[in-house]
């Protein structure tokens, strides 16, 4: 039994959970916008495509982190020796079938809702192992890459309502520029930081708070603009900290108040196109994220 119960815990290891909570808050901020524009006409419909939806991301994510973890198995040998695969805890193929599974269970969840939330689930999932195998390494492509991965998950969440999705598929740039400085912070964790990285980081993080904004007074949610201030808090202290001592340490805390807040950032989302209810969703979600974190790996 404790054998069973070890081994679920180290194969949910490999997913990141903390991280796959950011991920159903992408998914869960493209709702709101959707919901901003145009109501479900059968609201029980409407519930069970949300609740496939969040399978689909959840399994995206934790398969694209799975194989991100297959194809860095030999650097990991190196500079992180206790993860599962290069400490012998999971084999590369238990890991890739684990992959491939989480893969299929998310172009089903799709598929189940509609056929333009498929083609987005595979792309992302195609853009993911792209990731992972090619671009990770290449200063530009990686993060852009990785960018691409959110901003598509942002515009799962809008394919609620098909329709939609050509009018509004330029806000899934918000996303990723946001992930494209979080991914540019993450490539000194290791070794430590590069001021022009963080300086880079900066610059986007200022522009995605800036569209934001713009996006608030469209939307007339003046209420939901208050959400920003925390939101900018949470990504600026620890990089403002990375940037006076560029450490590996700093930089790893940069990273993950990066990732996490970005449930800061779809919270906003919901409140700025009036999703109030939405918002204080994702928002519970923040905490059971950070929980997470404590006892799973979130870089």
């Amino acid at each position: 039994m404790n054998h069973n119960v070890n081994r679920i815990f180290y194969y949910a290891t490999m997913c990141r959970p903390a991280n796959v909570i950011t991920a159903m808050a992408d998914v869960l901020a493209g709702i709101s916008i959707a919901l901003f524009y145009t109501r479900p006409d059968a609201p029980g419909h409407f519930y069970l495509n949300t609740a496939l939806l969040l399978i689909t991301t959840a399994a995206l994510y934790a398969g694209g982190i799975v194989f991100n973890d297959i194809f860095d198995a030999d650097t990991d040998r190196v500079e992180r020796p206790e993860r599962v695969i290069p400490s012998g805890i999971i084999s590369i193929k238990a890991a890739q079938t684990f992959g491939i599974v989480l893969f299929i269970i998310a172009l089903i969840s799709s598929i189940l809702v509609n056929i333009t939330a498929f083609l987005l689930a595979a792309v992302i999932a195609l853009s993911a192992l792209l990731y992972d195998y090619k671009t990770k390494h290449h200063p530009i492509a990686g993060p852009l890459n990785m960018g691409i991965c959110r901003g598509l998950n942002l515009l799962l969440g809008i394919s609620l309502m098909p329709g939609l999705l050509n009018q509004h598929i330029l806000l899934g740039a918000v996303p990723l520029i946001y992930i494209f400085a979080v991914t540019t912070i993450s490539r000194d964790e290791v070794h430590g930081g590069k001021k022009k990285n963080l300086a880079a980081a900066f610059i986007l993080y200022l522009l995605v708070f800036i569209i934001l904004l713009i996006i608030g007074r469209y939307t007339k949610a003046y209420a939901g603009l208050l959400l920003l201030l925390p939101f900018f808090i949470s990504i600026m202290r620890p990089l403002y900290k990375a940037w006076q001592h560029p450490y590996a340490g700093n930089i790893i805390k940069a990273v993950k108040a990066g990732v996490l807040s970005i449930i800061l950032l779809d919270a906003a989302w919901a409140a700025l196109h009036h999703q109030f209810l939405i918002c204080a969703v994702i928002l519970c979600l923040l905490p059971l994220s950070i929980l997470l974190g404590k006892y799973f790996a979130v870089t």
